[in-house]
């Protein structure tokens, strides 16, 4: 899959401040779509049971983990891979899919280390902890937002952007784990 910044290219075409235009965008969809379910019980405990489960991992821990996922991508046997995709919340995050009517390409929701605890579909790698998406939301607060750049993805043909958030148990305003929601720019136009 090969991506192209929707910015860069703009930018070669002397346009970059169209890029920008789609952050305000972003940002709404965020309000509008996202956040009445962001803090969803099912995902809060999700992520609360995997961090109790992983309370105590070491870094080589977490690239075992990270190298087995990998390896598994494209097999038919996926020890590491179908848990995140087989449970009560994976299953709530491709319904809300759903229910977005294509404006959403993928979800997943991360641990306090990164790694997947829940996903609508396998992501390319298992840890998210070196990534932006985690290091510009978990570490930085209940309202941090990470929004990345609009993307051309040429296998589906479409532009698409990643909207990243911090997972907060509502009952106590505490950060557990983050979500990242792939999001369809074209849809949101």
């Amino acid at each position: 899959m090969r991506l192209f910044s929707i910015a860069a290219i703009l930018a070669a075409f002397g346009l970059p401040a169209l890029a920008d235009e789609f952050t305000p965008i972003m940002h709404d969809f965020l309000e509008v779509e996202i956040r009445p379910w962001a803090s969803d019980p099912i995902l809060i405990a999700a992520v609360r049971a995997q961090n109790t489960r992983h309370a105590g991992l070491t870094g080589a821990q977490i690239d075992d983990l990270d190298r087995a996922w990998r390896a598994e991508i494209g097999a038919s046997d996926t020890p590491t891979i179908t848990p995140v995709l087989n449970n009560s919340a994976a299953d709530f995050l491709r319904e809300r899919m759903g229910e977005a009517g294509g404006a959403i390409t993928e979800i997943f929701i991360m641990d306090e280390h990164g790694l997947n605890v829940a996903a609508s579909s396998a992501t390319s790698d298992m840890w998210q902890g070196d990534e932006a998406k985690f290091t510009e939301t978990y570490p930085h607060g209940a309202s941090a937002v990470h929004i990345g750049d609009v993307e051309f993805d040429e296998s589906a043909q479409i532009y698409q952007g990643q909207i990243s958030i911090p997972l907060v148990d509502g009952d106590t305003g505490e950060v557990v784990g983050a979500m990242t929601v792939g999001v369809n720019a074209e849809a949101l136009m």
